[in-house]
């Protein structure tokens, strides 16, 4: 059973531990008076999809390639930064994540000035995958327990199939072999738990699904960003819509099972 402060711990970790300085980049950037030529050809051969613009040594304005015309210096075809999304350093991932559902790139502010940036592919850095990564770790985790103090005795088997139930049973045998002792709820896979919880409708109340439908989808839906995240595969264009989802509904995903709610 958890303790009662492990959801303060938990907050922290999850909602506050990761920001936007972890993951965002320098802002590249040229004085306004740098000719198009140049700005063009060194966005071109350092793939800068982005790139701010100086005046007086900061950064007051911001262009992509497409914004350059055929000649002149760049500074005439910036946009002004104050017109961009722009978030803070210490804000949290789940604010990041938000943002970029409304536009594809966006600057940070390091000490009052627009120095860096962050584009939807830098969401498949390595913090942002340890932080969704451990969040479904979290909720697998809370269903467990959930289960546990819930279900009386093996009452929760006849919310899986037998093929399902025999699968948990082969691993439990395969444990016991290496001289472990788990409980066959502990040998359950990710979606067996989820199914559980959402076929039990005191369970289901619990972690707020108004249907099994509904449960269903965001278990099949968590499961596959998973499965993406271990076998390294590109999260943003694969799993965009619920990571999105986990962002907007963090604090209740923290919660869930905790006691909290």
């Amino acid at each position: 059973m958890m303790k009662r402060n492990t959801y303060y711990d938990i907050d922290k970790i999850f909602m506050h531990g990761l920001t936007v300085r972890d993951i965002a980049e320098p802002l590249p950037s040229f004085d306004s008076e740098s000719s198009v030529e140049l700005v063009r050809s060194v966005m071109k051969n350092d793939h800068i999809q982005v790139a701010g613009v100086r005046e007086n040594g900061y950064v007051a304005g911001y262009l992509e390639m497409s914004d350059l015309g055929k000649t002149g210096q760049c500074g005439q075809f910036c946009h002004p930064v104050k017109e961009a999304k722009i978030l803070t350093e210490s804000a949290p991932l789940s604010d990041l994540v938000l943002a970029l559902n409304e536009v594809p790139y966006l600057f940070v502010n390091f000490l009052g000035e627009s120095g860096g940036i962050v584009t939807r592919a830098d969401l498949d850095d390595p913090p942002v995958r340890m932080w969704l990564f451990g969040l479904i770790t979290l909720i697998e985790m809370r269903f467990l327990t959930l289960i546990k103090l819930n279900l009386e005795g093996d009452s929760w088997q006849k919310y899986l199939s037998n093929s399902r139930l025999d699968k948990a049973v082969t691993l439990q045998a395969e444990r016991r072999r290496r001289n472990q002792d788990p409980h066959l709820l502990d040998c359950l896979q990710f979606s067996d738990k989820g199914q559980i919880v959402i076929r039990d409708d005191n369970l289901r109340t619990k972690i707020g699904f108004a249907s099994r439908r509904r449960g269903s989808t965001a278990i099949k839906s968590l499961e596959k960003l998973r499965n993406n995240l271990a076998h390294a595969q590109d999260i943003v264009s694969l799993d965009w819509e619920t990571i999105v989802t986990i962002s907007a509904n963090l604090e209740a995903v923290v919660r869930i099972g905790s006691g909290e709610e």
